[in-house]
């Protein structure tokens, strides 16, 4: 099948140069010069793969993408972690942390007052084995979805984010109220700040959705070789009127049950295959070409916005339960000149040098095996 290229802008690209890793996770200490194009680490399941990738997401996130605490990153039996940066346009970034402490984060040697001032700075996609729970998981995988994408090129969709969660905490902290009724001057305050900042919100979500569902339906026609048509639509309670309206009208079915059952805290994507749930009716493979082709369109929106950077590309182990010819399109797409630096794992080193050798892609080759990292020759 002839393949359509899905049109990108041409943007800068921010390439991870060098990358130094000390005590983080499973990885006592590795120094890795990269290719501006792919890099690629095999190995077998549990040997530190994956870490490697989340440092490079921490690097850009300044968190883990799988572990909440920032004290869990830290080797077993080690007393803190060092991890740095040396990006294109000589941007260093540091993050270091002993237990016990918080994390300094620097560029350039300058701490951040705040870290949602390096939020964007780096933009970074990335695709791993837990994404399936964005069509199998509850609503807030996906809001996380969206959160994550605005807030790499809008900061202050974070900020009325914040503001939105503050004022939701408080609503719900006096809905919870049993020995006396709640002020109802306060529920009010705290219910027009909900209102305003969710406005704020649902508004940038429905314009992130609408450029976003054309672009995802071309990679999944792509991948999948145009087998099945997909569909992914946004609901919010924002929908029904005026949300501040939305929001009071149930006030005394909320104090019943003590939380806020109204507002884009409750916002959900809906995921159709042929017009009948994903969840339900998509085959393993299936599941797995929606979620990339999904987080493909991220890439593609996040260049086409923001601070205009080519984002980092991180896939984790996306192979698996994928045929060949779904493989094969993955690679040549993400290969391509549209495409800036990329990062790899997969337990199969022969698949991945069978289809890189056909193209003239500057790739690295990594072996992983337990936290030791070692560069092969390709």
């Amino acid at each position: 099948m002839a393949r359509k290229a899905v049109t990108l802008q041409s943007n800068q690209a921010m390439i991870l140069e060098k990358l130094a890793i000390i005590n983080y996770k499973n990885i006592p200490e590795a120094t890795l010069q990269l290719s501006p194009k792919m890099n690629v680490f095999v190995g077998h399941n549990g040997v530190g793969k994956t870490n490697v990738l989340d440092a490079v997401y921490f690097l850009s996130f300044c968190r883990s993408a799988s572990t909440p605490m920032d004290s869990l990153v830290i080797r077993h039996e080690q007393d803190f972690f060092v991890l740095e940066g040396d990006y294109s346009d000589d941007v260093h970034i540091y993050c270091g942390m002993k237990r016990g402490t918080k994390k300094h984060f620097k560029r350039n040697k300058k701490e951040y007052r705040r870290l949602s001032e390096h939020i964007g700075l780096i933009p970074v996609v990335l695709v791993s084995p837990s994404d399936t729970l964005l069509i199998e998981g509850g609503s807030e995988e996906r809001r996380r979805l969206m959160d994550v994408v605005i807030s790499q090129m809008d900061r202050s969709y974070i900020e009325a984010l914040n503001r939105y969660n503050k004022a939701l905490q408080q609503r719900n902290t006096m809905l919870k109220m049993e020995d006396q009724e709640p002020d109802p001057e306060l529920m009010a305050l705290w219910e027009e700040q909900m209102a305003h900042e969710g406005e704020i919100i649902y508004h940038k979500r429905d314009a992130f959705v609408r450029e976003l569902v054309p672009i995802f339906q071309e990679y999944y026609r792509i991948i999948s070789g145009e087998r099945e048509a997909v569909s992914l639509s946004y609901t919010s309670h924002c929908q029904r009127g005026p949300l501040l309206d939305v929001i009071q009208r149930d006030r005394l079915k909320d104090r019943a049950v003590g939380y806020s059952l109204h507002g884009v805290h409750r916002d959900d994507l809906e995921i159709l295959m042929g017009g009948h749930q994903m969840k339900r009716e998509g085959s393993q493979g299936q599941l797995k070409t929606f979620v990339i082709a999904l987080k493909l369109a991220q890439f593609e929106f996040l260049k086409r916005s923001g601070n205009k950077t080519t984002p980092l590309l991180l896939l984790d182990d996306i192979f698996d339960k994928l045929d060949a010819q779904r493989v094969e399109q993955i690679v040549q797409l993400v290969s391509g000149d549209s495409f800036g630096q990329i990062f790899i794992t997969d337990t199969n080193r022969d698949h991945l040098d069978q289809i890189l050798s056909r193209g003239t892609v500057d790739y690295k080759l990594y072996h992983v095996e337990n936290g030791e990292i070692s560069e092969h020759d390709v």
